[in-house]
């Protein structure tokens, strides 16, 4: 395995739109061709994955992959929920003054607004733009062709798509399924003017009343969220001086924020990816995406993040039986994959920063029990090394993990030092200090038990018997554990050595070729928490250089080759924390207080953050002030809480009045 420059494979096959709102592809350009990939978007009722591919003479093909998460299709099937597959069968036809016209080669691509867009080369003076979008709200997926007349005489255009309905009985009873156009799909355009027209793939139940669409109107609605999740100071504004993190940033919130589903349970957040939809997971929701939604200031994410937590405490019980791994099909069907996963150490952790981020004392004083039975739960699984033991981690056996895991005891640590601060915000002062001497006796035995020189590097073994490199061997530069110091420069070697580092981010064992994004997410934060700050950086950009701009685009993924590097939502959280865990170094201690510990690259001469957190409207800046030094000044509303200046990493107490 080739180790890569850090700056990324120097292969750009797309740009930023102007203004940076989006990125294209110049097609028409384009001598790399065939090319084909595929993305992921969301609305509350579905989710579509658009494969589509660009043959040698500019030709493209797109088929259009549609789940409906709560239109189930089999009972007792986690993965049994309606979906459909339409390809180019699906395709309207045109007509210009009475003689038929086919498409012509594609001009551009884009990816912006929450959708992505096809433009086409004009053929008889009409230029055509397919938009696909799913709906905000409702279950259908829309396809606006924007007709555009680009002579100067009025063009007569016809366009004719035969609809299909189809009913079909699933879970529920009978469900309706139609492809169809909506509007008007004829008339006469103008010289210089545009004529729009949807094509809708809809499935309701059949109970449900008709659906009322407006094509132009839900693109609207769709690129408000989009705009509004990218954007809008009060979501999560993150500024640096380089636009393509910008960028990235903002389609990572995107992604993050679009993957809720209506189900039974409540809102939900779902990973997606074609496979996991309509249920919670102790990781992906709990441990990755809840966190991050603390930041986002969103009701519906905040919502969907608390349906999480609360389905989760409603498993809780007094013999201390393992929590489910996931509640899946609309939270019918309990799923304990792998066994223990680790699953309460994720969940303590996740739920401790959320409470103590949205500080909120009545969400605290709610979620409060579920921190206490999953630590709890954490302290009955301590063998008798003092680390915390489970069946798998989160990949659920499919590399080995022994029968305590590294991953495992971290997250366990986490959960205790977040718990702890929890506990004192809420004036539990036993409980607070209990917590943290545990969690300091399990710092010591992660040491003792996993602290190891693998292949050379004094870093961690993933568990005992381990003799491979392991992309988790970061989590302790994550958790700020009290040894890292000792085998900081080790793990960080390790983990941008040709032993783990690939094309696409870190192997999940040293000379293989399996890789799963959310180690290499957790590394890249942890080693900007470490102070390697120029190394995490040039791996960083090489990264978000690869996932916007390269060859499979926009968001980070899951895994390969699982999954064909599907876009789950979670990943998207993942790197977002990247700038507020890691290079911002925050860390929520308190309802109303966090310690701050900046870093800031030396590329860039500053960067500003704006949030709503613990219970305020905040913006950070960091600014450079001579060699070494940073010029930290926070704002909560329009007060200031902190003006002060220090050297890159230095922890600052924030406590707002």
């Amino acid at each position: 395995m080739n180790k890569i420059s850090p700056d990324g494979d120097g292969q750009s096959r797309w740009r930023l739109s102007a203004f940076e709102t989006g990125i294209v592809w110049d097609v028409a350009g384009e001598d790399r061709l065939p090319h084909a990939d595929h993305l992921e978007m969301s609305g509350r009722r579905l989710s579509v994955i658009v494969r589509y591919s660009v043959d040698t003479r500019r030709r493209l093909t797109v088929s259009r992959e549609v789940i409906w998460p709560a239109l189930r299709v089999r009972e007792g099937d986690v993965r049994g929920f309606l979906r459909r597959e339409y390809g180019d069968e699906v395709l309207p036809t045109f007509a210009v003054d009475g003689r038929s016209v086919s498409l012509g080669p594609v001009q551009k691509i884009t990816i912006a607004g929450g959708a992505i867009r096809f433009l086409f080369e004009p053929v008889a003076g009409l230029g055509v733009t397919r938009t696909l979008f799913p709906s905000r709200t409702k279950g259908c997926l829309l396809e606006n062709w924007t007709l555009t007349n680009g002579g100067n005489a009025p063009l007569t255009v016809i366009a004719t798509l035969p609809g299909s309905r189809e009913r079909t009985t699933g879970v529920y009873g009978d469900y309706l399924l139609e492809q169809r156009m909506a509007g008007s799909a004829q008339g006469t355009i103008d010289a210089g003017k545009q004529h729009v027209f949807p094509v809708v793939f809809a499935a309701s139940r059949a109970s449900d009343t008709e659906m009322s669409l407006q094509g132009e109107a839900e693109e609207e609605a769709r690129a408000e969220f989009a705009g509004r999740m990218a954007s809008a100071s009060e979501h999560l504004c993150l500024t640096t001086p380089d636009p393509i993190f910008n960028t990235a940033f903002a389609f990572a919130k995107l992604r993050a924020a679009e993957s809720l589903f209506d189900t039974q349970m409540g809102l939900v957040h779902s990973p997606g990816g074609g496979r996991y939809y309509g249920g919670v997971w102790a990781n992906d929701q709990a441990e990755y995406s809840g966190p991050f939604f603390a930041f986002l200031n969103d009701e519906r994410t905040d919502e969907a993040a608390l349906t999480a937590y609360r389905n989760f405490a409603g498993y809780t019980n007094p013999a201390y039986d393992a929590l489910p791994t996931s509640l899946e099909a609309e939270g019918t069907i309990l799923i304990h994959a792998g066994g223990d996963r680790g699953d309460a150490a994720m969940i303590a952790g996740g739920a401790s920063r959320y409470a103590l981020t949205r500080g909120d004392r009545a969400i605290a004083e709610e979620l409060w029990p579920l921190v206490q039975w999953c630590l709890e739960f954490c302290r009955r699984q301590t063998n008798t090394s003092g680390v915390v033991e489970s069946d798998t981690d989160e990949l659920e056996g499919r590399f080995p993990t022994g029968t305590a895991n590294l991953s495992t005891s971290c997250l366990a640590y986490d959960g205790l030092r977040r718990g702890a601060d929890l506990a004192h915000a809420l004036g539990k002062t036993e409980e607070g200090h209990a917590y943290a001497r545990r969690a300091d006796a399990l710092s010591l035995a992660i040491e003792r038990y996993f602290g190891a020189t693998v292949e050379g590097f004094s870093t961690y073994r993933y568990y005992d018997g381990n003799a491979t490199l392991r992309s988790w061997i970061c989590l302790p530069l994550v958790f700020d554990l009290a040894h890292r110091e000792k085998r900081k420069q080790g793990t960080i070697a390790a983990l941008f050595s040709p032993r783990l580092w690939t094309p696409d981010g870190l192997a999940t064992e040293a000379g293989d070729t399996v890789f799963w994004d959310r180690s290499t997410l957790y590394a890249l934060r942890g080693v900007f928490r470490a102070g390697a700050t120029e190394t995490a950086f040039a791996f960083l950009k090489g990264y978000t250089h690869r996932r916007l701009l390269g060859e499979h685009v926009p968001y980070p993924v899951e895994a390969h080759p699982e999954g064909g590097q599907a876009h789950l939502s979670a990943e998207s959280a993942l790197y977002c924390r990247i700038f507020l865990e890691g290079l911002l170094g925050i860390t929520p201690i308190g309802l109303r207080s966090f310690t701050l510990a900046p870093y800031l690259p030396a590329a860039w001469p500053d960067l500003r953050l704006q949030m709503t957190a613990f219970g305020h409207r905040l913006t950070i800046t960091v600014s450079r002030e001579g060699e070494g030094r940073l010029h930290v000044v926070v704002l909560a509303e329009a007060e200031t809480v902190l003006d002060t200046t220090g050297a890159d990493g230095t922890i600052h107490s924030v406590v707002i009045p």
